[in-house]
């Protein structure tokens, strides 16, 4: 269980960092005006190998997901289940009934 919130929480920032290093639409207008084409994956790699990226963290984010709802849901009910039921005490255990007698009118 603790490996899985590690993973989820590995993959969660991986995610963040891989769709913050993609260039938006409009980087090729940028690029025009002087900017470098070139990238470290180089010039038309790069969205291909990102995309991917972003596809298996994204995969992986929603499988752990899952697995955490589902973990998390088992265990609430396992709880609820194992709650021992409430009995009443043995007749033995119970005080004697005293007969009740009734109270005297008041006097006018």
């Amino acid at each position: 269980m603790t490996i899985i919130i590690i993973l989820h929480i590995v993959v969660c920032f991986a995610l963040i960092i891989i769709v913050l290093l993609q260039a938006g639409k409009g980087a090729e207008i940028g690029a025009a005006f002087g900017g470098a084409s070139q990238t470290i994956f180089g010039s038309a790699g790069a969205m291909g190998f990102l995309s991917k990226l972003t596809t298996v963290a994204a995969v992986v984010f929603m499988i752990t997901s899952l697995l955490l709802t589902y973990s998390s849901t088992r265990r609430a009910s396992t709880v609820i289940k194992e709650r021992p039921a409430q009995t009443a005490p043995a007749e033995s255990q119970k005080a004697p009934v005293q007969p009740q007698t009734p109270m005297p009118e008041p006097k006018r």
